[in-house]
This record gives structure tokens, sequence and C-alpha cells, in this order.
């Protein structure tokens, strides 16, 4: 059975493993990405870890996948700006993997290398149009048309998480006001949290996305109208995705997304309310459904897209 080397690349933590043709995850290592630290010593770790997966497996690996947070420009394997890597911009991991290794390497943006891995393996599979959208710290997204990656002009991934909700909205990282991930990625349900709990709140030493998540699900009065809040603004980005795109499934995945029973009627309610002039009742609204390991899964499939066959997950 054909397996690749996967590497999966985030502001946090560099995920590698071994994926088999079928899209079975065969081992997962990780370490720290050491985000603000040079180029050389992430490669050596990527590089140390490939190596132990195909050990711990006796793996002959066809190829290697790569997802990372982007930019990338995967038809030269280099790293555009990335902001969480301020030294990398230029250096090319495709091209010092397939020297380190002697075989063929892919890379992606994180985002398109998990909509990948949902259409081939997953929840999108023998659907003509994905959409993928994952809500953590920011959100990402990527687009799958007839099997393909979408992609803009000179190939560049688009950012739809920094489209406008609200122009008066909070000040986003990209400069503008009152971008969807502004308003409704895991940063803005704390930043809501600080800005309105009293100041006997019990819960206002550890106010994180996740917390709050599980303060909602016990009832907590704040956390709830938290919750509710992210999931308006949630909502009125996907209605936004159906109206442009009327796609047959949005697939939702991400930190905050493994609370997703928390969101999803009122995110229902808000593409219900927003989008009549398309059959929005048709578009499948699915968690993803590779689990905590999508993103290094997808990372495989990247390759498998670029260089192999493309089997459907039985």
């Amino acid at each position: 059975m054909k397996t690749v080397g996967a590497v999966d690349i985030g502001g946090t933590k560099i995920a590698v493993g071994i994926v088999d043709e079928n899209g079975y995850l065969l081992c997962r290592l990780e370490s720290p990405t050491e985000a603000t630290g040079p180029y050389t010593k992430a490669l050596e770790r990527i590089t140390a870890m490939l190596q132990d997966s195909v050990h711990r497996t006796g793996s002959d690996m066809a190829g290697i996948g790569i997802g990372s947070t982007g930019p990338v420009y995967p038809f030269t394997g280099e790293f555009g700006d990335v902001g969480f890597f301020p030294h990398w911009r230029g250096e090319n991991l495709v091209r010092d993997l397939e020297k380190a290794f002697h075989v063929p390497a892919a890379i992606e943006n994180d985002a398109d290398a998990a909509a990948l891995a949902e259409a081939g393996w997953g929840a999108g599979r023998n659907k003509g149009c994905l959409i993928y959208v994952t809500v953590g710290t920011g959100i990402g997204t990527g687009i799958i048309l007839e099997g393909h990656v979408y992609r803009g002009v000179d190939q560049a991934h688009p950012e739809i998480g920094h489209h406008v909700i609200d122009s008066s909205g909070p000040l986003c990282d990209c400069g503008f006001h009152g971008c969807w991930e502004s308003l409704a990625a895991g940063p803005a349900i704390t930043a809501w949290m600080r800005l309105n709990a009293p100041a006997d709140y019990p819960h206002r030493s550890d106010l994180s996305a996740k917390n709050v998540c599980a303060l909602a699900k016990e009832g907590d009065d704040l956390a709830s109208r938290a919750v509710e809040r992210e999931a308006y603004y949630l909502g009125l980005g996907i209605a936004n995705l159906v109206t442009l795109f009327v796609p047959d499934t949005i697939v939702l995945s991400g930190s905050i997304m493994k609370s997703i029973q928390l969101f999803l009627p009122t995110i229902r309610k808000i593409v219900a309310g927003s989008c009549r002039f398309v059959p929005f009742e048709k578009t499948e609204l699915s968690p993803a459904s590779l689990g905590d390991d999508t993103n290094l899964i997808g990372a495989g499939r990247v390759w498998f897209y670029r260089f192999g066959s493309q089997p459907v997950r039985h």
C-alpha cells in the first residue's frame, strides 16, 4: 500500500506522520513550531520526525505532503510573508525535503489541505462543491470545486476569514475593521467576555474560548450570551458563503467547532433568514469527519492530490 509523509505546520506546533492511500494516519509526532526561531532549526526537527515516523511504521514513503499556515506558494514550494514565521519568508520546504529524502514533495495552505482531505476521504466525498471552514485562533477556509482546489489570480489562496461582516467592528490584524475573523474566531469570544464580565464574575481568571464554551454547556448565563454572539457572527459569514457559492457541503472544523452543537441552531437560523434567493436548505452543514487529525491527514492528501491516485475512503 502506498504511503506518504505528512507535515502540518501551524503557529504553535508542527505535526508529522505517515498517511496511507486510504487516508489513514499510521503515526503522529509533534514538536513546538518555535516560530520566531530560524527556519533551519525547524527543518532539522521536521526531517528528524519524518525519519522517526518511517522507522516506527516501516513505511517506504512515496513522497511528502505539506500543509502550512499561509501564505505559501504551492507551485514553487516557498513560504510567503507568514506573520507567524518572521524568518521563513522565501525559504523552500518542498525543495529541502525532496533533497533530504529523494522523493517528490508538495505544499498547500493548511485549510486547502484539510479541505482536500474532507473532500476525498471525509464528509465531502462525492460532492461537487465543498467549503471547509476552520474556526480557532483565526478563521481559515478552503474551497474544493469538482475535486480541485479553487485558486485566485497568481494561484493565490482566498482569505475568506477577512471578508468584512461589520465595518464598525474591531480592528483586525489585516488592518481593517470588522472582518469575519475579528468577530467570530476564538479570541473574539474571550475579548467579549473580558469586556462584559463583572469584577466578581467567578470564572474571570480563565476566559479562554474553550472554557467559555464549557461554561455555556453548564448553563452559565454570561457564557451563553457570548456563545450566542459568536454563533450570530459565524452565521453571517456562513450565510455569505451559501449565497456566494451555494455549495453542497460546508464542513466546520477547528477548536471552537468541537462545541458545534452550541452554535448550529443559531447558524442555521441566520442562514435560513439570509439566503432565500438560493436553495440554502440543500447545503449541508457538517462537522469535520476526520477529527483532530484532519490537518495532518490533509497534508498527506496534498501529495495524493498533486502526484498520486485519489481513492475514496471506505
